[in-house]
C-alpha cells in the first residue's frame, strides 16, 4: 500500500505549547489524539498527521494512504490552524 506523506516546519521556540494545543483542539472535536513528552499525533478521517516539538521548531507530518490530495488536505488544515494559534508569533510553514 502506497503512503501519500508531506513534512512540515514552523520556526519557533514554542514548540511544544503549539502542538500540545493543536492537539488538544482536534481532540476537543472528537478525533483520537495525543500528546505527550514533545509528541504526538491526531488520527483524521483522511489520515494521520504527527507532530514533534524541537527547541527552535515544530515538526509536522502529514500522511494518508489514499491520496496526495488528501495528504494536501490535512497539510491545509493543520497550518491553518497553526497560523492561528500562532498569529501573535507570525507562524508560518514550510512543507517538503
Amino acid at each position: 500500500m502506497t503512503e501519500f506523506t508531506s513534512v512540515g516546519r514552523s520556526a519557533t521556540d514554542r514548540a511544544s505549547r503549539y502542538g500540545s494545543q493543536l492537539v488538544k483542539h482536534f481532540t476537543h472535536k472528537d478525533l483520537e489524539g495525543s500528546w505527550e513528552d514533545g509528541r504526538g499525533f491526531v488520527r483524521f478521517s483522511l489520515g494521520l498527521a504527527e507532530f514533534e516539538a524541537l527547541d527552535d521548531a515544530l515538526v509536522m507530518r502529514v500522511a494518508s494512504s489514499s491520496s496526495e490530495e488528501d495528504v494536501a488536505r490535512l497539510r491545509d488544515v493543520v497550518e491553518r490552524h497553526l497560523v492561528r494559534f500562532g498569529n501573535r508569533d507570525e507562524l508560518t510553514v514550510t512543507w517538503s
